[in-house]
């Protein structure tokens, strides 16, 4: 799987007249640098900067902010291509457990490869992987030699002496002088992650610990996206984020911190805010300094001043928190999460006056699924029409959709049929015999469309409208199989499920 490039388009509301860009990316661009650069200058030697988030693909950034592109954090941090290295961190109980990726649904340890390779197409170096909180675990020590066998520098951190309570002993070496140094050259060191609580916090003050015995002068800073510090805390966008980190117990907090010595009301959240007079204390050991007052202090993220559509940007966030919630009800009914999640969702829609009532492809489909009496998909276009299909006995509902939505979209008529009986049928027989399936799934349809396109420029025409299914809305009357969702996300569609097993 590649990624797609970081040149990205824009993400846009849909399910009106008109498509709106909410978000000012080049003034982000611009803006962020800045800030990055400003806090390279302020500690003059070296920043460790603890990098949140997705970096190549903030897809949830995208959704809720219209116009923010997936990728725009790379391009924040070409703008210090010279000046940058970049130190991985990885969970070992997360190479264990093999944890997985939800964006491309594979395991951390690949995502993290994948990385890698992306940052030296952009001409960012790998300074090394830290697995953190290693205790022995064999698969975490097989991954450290294939790292190694890759010409990868790896390193193992165990669990840090003294943490958190005892500041006399983790900052000392028996706490992080105990924990391997890795050796950096650039002025911007960014510390990433395949995904959360990875070790990012740990690995960057060790490495202060470390630069600061050597008489470094090095500091610390975060990059986080969410919650945006100057947007009110129960801004729909923030509590998106809340809906977003549901499984994780994340919630939005006033900075206190901020607050009492600034006189500025800004938006954190629990983890941070626990964290912050413990994190005060061990910088302060290690710098001899008070570098910050508040955990708003510590971010680089100014986010908030790049929305340039309030009401467009309420609008999406609020659609978000919808589909995270009709997520959610699946996962639970699948068993992957008990029923907290969906009610800490439900409590952010209650308080924001919003349902499932107000996403408009929820009950067309179920409609089509009453009047047809066969599980529905229903896609809605930009221009607010609600496409739907069916399951039948040639192809899943998903299928039909996304054919219907790409005739509808290339002007071909209902009744002409896209693939032809000489390409179905031996599909078909493929797909019972080998299989033991009775009907094509969507990626099935889409591999017999695109051997069609080659003598048929019907199909081509059809096919060519694919990339217009980006960023629709679509839902199913059923939990669709994992092979089914990908793909339609694939193609781009924000697609929920009603938490029914198909029928």
């Amino acid at each position: 799987m590649k990624r797609k490039s970081i040149k990205n388009s824009s993400r846009s509301v849909r399910g009106g007249a008109t498509s709106q860009s909410c978000f000012d990316d080049e003034k982000y661009i611009k803006l962020q640098s800045a800030k990055i650069a400003e806090r390279i200058e302020l500690f003059g030697d070296k920043l460790y900067l603890e990098f949140g988030g997705k970096i190549f693909d903030d897809l949830h950034a995208a959704r809720v902010l219209p116009g923010f592109r997936p990728g725009i954090k790379t391009e924040v941090l070409l703008q210090f291509r010279d000046k940058a290295e970049i130190i991985f961190c990885i969970n070992a109980g997360d190479i264990e457990k093999r944890r997985v990726q939800s964006n491309h649904n594979v395991t951390y340890d690949i995502e993290l490869l994948w990385l890698i390779k992306d940052f030296e197409a952009l001409g960012i170096s790998t300074a090394a992987v830290v697995i953190t909180l290693y205790a022995g675990q064999p698969s975490a020590e097989k991954f450290k030699n294939q790292l190694e066998h890759r010409g990868i520098k790896a390193y193992f951190h165990t669990h840090t002496k003294g943490y958190p309570t005892d500041v006399d002993t983790i900052v000392s070496e028996a706490g992080y002088g105990a924990q391997a140094y890795i050796k950096t050259t650039k002025p911007l060191v960014v510390v990433a992650a395949p995904g959360p609580n990875s070790g990012k916090l740990a690995t960057c003050l060790a490495q202060l610990y470390h630069e600061h015995r050597r008489g470094v002068r090095a500091g610390y800073a975060k990059y986080e996206t969410f919650p945006v510090w100057d947007l009110p805390l129960k801004h729909p966008v923030n509590m998106a984020y809340e809906a977003s980190t549901a499984d994780l117990g994340d919630v939005n907090m006033i900075d206190n911190f901020h607050l009492e010595k600034y006189g500025v009301t800004a938006t954190s959240y629990n983890r941070d805010m626990a964290v912050f007079p413990i994190l005060k204390n061990i910088l302060h050991r290690i710098t001899g300094q008070d570098l910050y007052y508040s955990p708003t202090d510590m971010g680089v993220n100014l986010i908030g001043q790049c929305i340039t559509n309030e009401t467009c940007v309420r609008r999406a966030s609020s659609n978000e928190i919808i589909r995270r919630y009709l997520n959610s009800l699946c996962d639970y009914k699948n068993g992957l999460w008990g029923a907290n999640m969906p009610e800490r969702i439900k409590i952010l829609m209650d308080e924001l006056g919003i349902s499932v009532a107000d996403r408009p492809v929820v009950a067309a489909a179920l409609v089509t699924q009453t009047k047809k009496k066969a599980n529905a998909v229903a896609i809605e276009l930009d221009d607010g029409r609600i496409i739907t299909g069916r399951d039948t006995k040639i192809m899943s509902a998903s299928a039909a959709a996304v054919v219907n939505v790409i005739k509808e979209l290339s002007g071909i008529e209902d009744k002409i049929h896209l693939i032809s009986p000489v390409n179905l049928h031996p599909t078909l027989k493929l797909k019972q015999e080998v299989y033991h399936e009775s009907r094509l799934n969507l990626l099935d349809v889409l591999m017999v469309l695109a051997v069609s396109a080659t003598t048929n420029p019907t199909v081509e025409l059809a096919l060519s409208k694919l990339p217009d299914l980006r960023d629709l809305e679509a839902h199913s009357t059923v939990m669709l199989p994992r092979a089914e969702i990908n793909t339609l996300k694939k193609l781009g569609l924000n697609i929920t499920c009603t938490d029914e097993f198909a029928m």
